[in-house]
């Protein structure tokens, strides 16, 4: 049955998207058949995958009303990447749920069907502790949260683990941390360095050794609709991206 793993961090441009779209990618470069939902109803994701972000059907708005996702998984242009793409409907979501039964649980039924022909399924969170990101905690495995190597980069987290901890007790027993992924990481500035030595320091193992580069090609290629191993493999952000999925993939072996 495939891992369900939710991207989150509700502080917005700290690379969530960026390694949501090419965490998947390199996984599936490494014969993984990965999923990717995006929950977010700015729908990059979405976009950055080739697909438009007016859908007014097949979206996973569709799919948590009717209880069933299959419908709306696609096939991208990536070989083993699928993608469920979002759209702007999704914004009203929360209002059409707030009278639902079981509403932090309809992702987690939703999934049920389709959890087990993927080895993955990566969900990109809001940048926001909504009812959409409940949805995606109670229904995920763990969680990854990517930081960003800046100087307020703990700022907020302590919410998140709080909100983590309180889906844990009401929702999601079996709910774990995945790890942290320091992204948008300048080696030129003494700031960066300190601001990763202090995340280290905080959380130790569960941050990745991998460390994502700040990289003009990252910024580029969701414009032309592909993650940035179909735009430019040869780049430092493809070679982080492929180094990170291999760190992941070997932690969850050892798991």
């Amino acid at each position: 049955m495939g891992r369900i793993i939710a991207i989150a961090n509700q502080k917005g441009g700290v690379g969530k998207t960026t390694t949501a779209i090419n965490l998947a990618a390199a996984m599936a470069a490494y014969d993984q058949k990965v999923l990717l939902l995006d929950l977010d109803p700015q729908a990059n994701a979405t976009s950055g995958l080739g697909f438009s972000k007016r859908e007014e059907t097949g979206t996973i708005y569709s799919a948590l009303l009717s209880g069933d996702i299959g419908p709306v998984v696609r096939e991208t242009a990536f070989p083993n990447l699928w993608l469920v793409p979002s759209g702007r409907d999704l914004v009203g979501i929360e209002v059409e749920l707030v009278g639902q039964p079981d509403r932090e649980a309809r992702l987690r039924f939703a999934l049920g069907a389709v959890r087990g022909s993927f080895d993955y399924v990566l969900i990109d969170c809001p940048p926001s502790l909504s009812l959409l990101t409940v949805n995606a905690l109670t229904a995920a495995d763990s969680v990854l949260v990517p930081i960003q190597s800046e100087y307020f980069a703990l700022e907020g987290l302590t919410e998140l683990l709080e909100t983590i901890e309180r889906v844990r007790d009401t929702f999601n027993p079996l709910l774990s941390m995945e790890g942290l992924v320091v992204t948008m990481f300048d080696e030129r500035t003494n700031l960066a360095r300190q601001v990763v030595d202090d995340i280290r320091k905080h959380f130790g193992e569960r941050v990745f050794h991998t460390v994502i580069p700040r990289n003009v090609r990252l910024g580029e290629a969701p414009s032309f609709g592909k993650p940035v191993l179909a735009y430019d493999i040869k780049s430092r952000g493809a070679e982080a991206y492929l180094a990170l999925a291999r760190e992941f993939l070997k932690r969850r072996r050892a798991r």
